[in-house]
């Protein structure tokens, strides 16, 4: 809406950009060189200084083969092969070429010993080479670091991260599918101890650059450890702001005491598994009141002072039609919700073997994502509204510049690869509830490059919190903003992000109180950012990518990229069978068995009363059943399932294709009625596989 306020903000606008020019030319000449940072012993990086991996296509890369890894995994834990040997040799190594084939973007490899695999990258060629083009560049090199980064081929080379993760156990009050830790199946119990704990935080600030990363506690479910809330109460004391947890929020749900319990110890963030809205978009999960229970956990935690970031794991005909429902959740509640993460599924895990049919027919690339957040919401333009997360990295730069040489920590800087993850930022009035995606009204491309050419003149602070103010006049269109935002709200927001000015918008540091939480709350605007982050499986596997994670893993060996844990050569399976603390049968005996809730069996729930705003026909739609109807299997049990009845029908032929041999051929009777042979005795492959199956949900509960 064009009011006379918006006319004048348009000028305020024209004459900044007039001004810029002014601006610029004069900091442009001699630029100063870049200091060293207290947290770090490498100068801060020019623009033309960060180096690139090899991108745009066709271009090779360096992957692994998803028939090797397992073998040699296997051959490791069982002790035939060192694990040493993971640090000194290729394990499993091919070339792959990423090609543009058919109007998407895939990449193939050939194993000499399994053959030819390929795999779907991106739908839309467009906007992969838009994300590829906004990247910024690597990180400072990470220095400081050889104790913890030493894992051969998989070893983190750039930078310092964005969320150190943490697992507490592999314990967990669920039986997910898709799960990438498969979780509850592994047949034994790796929890940490609180030396552990202890170590593994203290180790991690010892790494430079010496960045504010987040500490995000996850499992199996972080919940269950008895350790959780020490873990997040000494994560505050020895420095970091941001502690999160990774939960599906089963524990917060059932008390708000719990939540406010965590609150006080310092817990800032809960990642909370959120499949979509409604049971029915939920029940894949096994779990009867799932949805209801995600709201509970909600209204808990933000009551506590918790804020909540929504994680949605999306899997093609599972779920991916409920992008727009979550969305539109987000946008009716921005009281409460101020981020969303979009997790296209990582074929790991329970789905390490899943075969090539389910696996072309669940795949969801970040380019779906984008794809259908404008198709499901009608909000955004892919290549307009979504950049590489890398893309904040410019921004942190010039947060590093502004506080100085004498700050303790840097700035989070997540400099990923740009096939890793996206970002598109919303503006939302809390009053009216109107909206508008942060590029429709201000030009982040060329807002990026005024930073950057800000960051390389490395003034001092004035000059540069005054350059950057130019640069945000400049390139904002009022016309395009919501109704009530003005350039003052633009300003302010930027700086509450990163601090420039000092401005109290309430504290997020360890002594925070709640005064805090209620003043940044009190903002009109929620700056809503939804993220996709697009985890590697071994079909899609690039060293490109785990050599600059931002989510590295803290083990007791070190610290692993994410992609690298999970997926790569699977060091997760390797260090918690190591370190494993005990034996099912033995962590029976002594602990006891802790509740699971699978099988649809209902959480129970002190109240379902909440004040969260729902859309009824979001709430109410039916179940996705695309694969059903395609006859593909929707998870790795189902697909098991199958091939069991596959295996005994076989088994059945087999044997009839014998009776009639041996009656018709060799002229012996039919066996007397009645008599069933060994080989048969378990045809009826439903009976057998339900026993089977249940046997795997009580590995580890009830």
């Amino acid at each position: 809406m064009r009011t006379p306020i918006k006319h004048v903000e348009k000028a305020v606008s024209v004459a900044a950009n007039a001004a810029w020019a002014v601006f610029d030319r004069i900091n442009g000449i001699k630029p100063n060189p870049s200091f060293t940072p207290k947290w770090s012993d490498k100068p801060l990086l020019k623009s033309w200084e960060k180096v690139k991996p090899k991108l745009g296509w066709p271009r090779e890369t360096d992957s692994l083969c998803p028939r090797c890894v397992p073998e040699v995994r296997k051959k490791i834990l069982d002790g035939e092969l060192a694990v040493d040997i993971l640090r000194t040799e290729k394990i499993g190594e091919i070339k792959a070429q990423v090609i543009q084939r058919d109007g998407k973007i895939w990449m193939v490899k050939d194993c000499p010993k399994h053959g030819h695999f390929e795999d779907l990258m991106s739908i839309d060629p467009a906007f992969f080479r838009h994300l590829e083009e906004c990247f910024p560049g690597r990180d400072i090199r990470a220095h400081n670091d050889e104790k913890l980064h030493r894992h051969g081929s998989s070893t983190i080379t750039h930078g310092r991260g964005a969320v150190l993760t943490i697992d507490l156990t592999n314990r967990c009050n669920m039986m997910c599918d898709p799960c990438f830790m498969d979780a509850n199946q592994v047949g034994f119990v790796h929890e940490l101890t609180w030396d552990d704990i202890k170590t593994l935080l203290d180790n991690a600030i010892s790494i430079k650059p010496r960045r504010q990363l987040s500490v995000q506690f996850s499992g199996g479910e972080p919940t269950l450890s008895p350790y959780f809330l020490d873990a997040v109460r000494y994560a505050r004391k020895v420095g970091y702001n941001s502690v999160q947890a990774a939960t599906n929020g089963i524990e917060f749900a059932k008390s708000f005491e719990f939540a406010k319990q965590a609150a006080e110890a310092g817990l800032r963030y809960t990642y909370l598994q959120f499949d979509g809205i409604g049971n029915a978009a939920n029940s894949h999960r096994l779990v009867g009141n799932l949805f209801d229970v995600k709201l509970q956990a909600i209204t808990n935690l933000h009551n506590a002072g918790v804020e909540i970031v929504p994680v949605i794991t999306i899997v093609n005909g599972i779920n991916n039609e409920q992008v727009g429902a979550v969305i539109r959740f987000a946008l009716d509640n921005p009281t409460t919700i101020s981020f969303l993460a979009f997790q296209p599924v990582s074929f790991t895990g329970r789905d390490e073997d899943i075969t090539d049919e389910r696996r072309f027919a669940q795949r969801y690339t970040l380019s779906h994502l984008a794809q259908d957040v404008k198709n499901q919401t009608g909000m955004c333009e892919p290549t307009r509204d979504w950049f590489p997360i890398s893309f904040i990295s410019t921004f942190a730069d010039w947060a590093d510049l502004v506080h100085g040489p004498g700050a303790e920590w840097g700035q989070v800087s997540c400099g990923c690869h740009p096939n890793c993850g996206i970002g598109m930022a919303i503006m939302i009035d809390k009053h009216t509830k109107e909206a508008a995606p942060v590029p429709a009204f201000l030009n982040m491309e060329q807002m990026a490059r005024d930073v950057a050419r800000i960051n390389d003149a490395a003034r001092g602070k004035f000059l540069s919190v005054a350059g950057m103010a130019v640069a945000l006049l400049r390139n904002y269109n009022p016309y395009q903003a919501p109704t009530h935002f003005r350039i003052l709200d633009l300003l302010k927001k930027f700086d509450k992000s990163f601090g420039a000015t000092g401005i109290n918008y309430g504290k997020v540091s360890g002594d925070r109180s709640t005064q805090d939480i209620e003043k940044r709350r009190s903002d009109r605007w929620n700056f809503l950012f939804v993220a996709g982050m697009w985890f590697q499986d071994l079909f899609n596997y690039d060293f490109r990518r785990t050599e600059q994670c931002v989510i590295p893993y803290a083990t007791q060996d070190g610290e692993i990229s994410f992609c690298a844990y999970n997926t790569g050569i699977g060091w997760r399976n390797i260090i918690e069978k190591m370190h494993m603390t005990a034996t099912l049968t033995k962590w029976y005996a002594e602990k006891g068995r802790h509740e699971i809730f699978a099988g649809n069996k209902k959480v129970a729930l002190p109240t379902l009363e909440h004040k969260l705003t729902l859309n009824q026909a979001d709430v109410e739609r039916g179940k996705q059943t695309d694969l059903d109807a395609l006859g593909i299997a929707k998870n790795a049990r189902e697909e098991k399932l199958r091939a069991r009845d596959e295996k005994l029908k076989q088994k059945q032929h087999d044997a009839e294709m014998e009776r009639l041999y041996r009656k018709h051929i060799l002229k012996e009777p039919d066996p007397e009625p009645g008599f069933v042979p060994v080989d048969t005795l378990f045809a009826n492959g439903n009976g057998q596989a339900q026993v089977e199956e249940r046997e795997e949900v009580g590995s580890f509960g009830d």
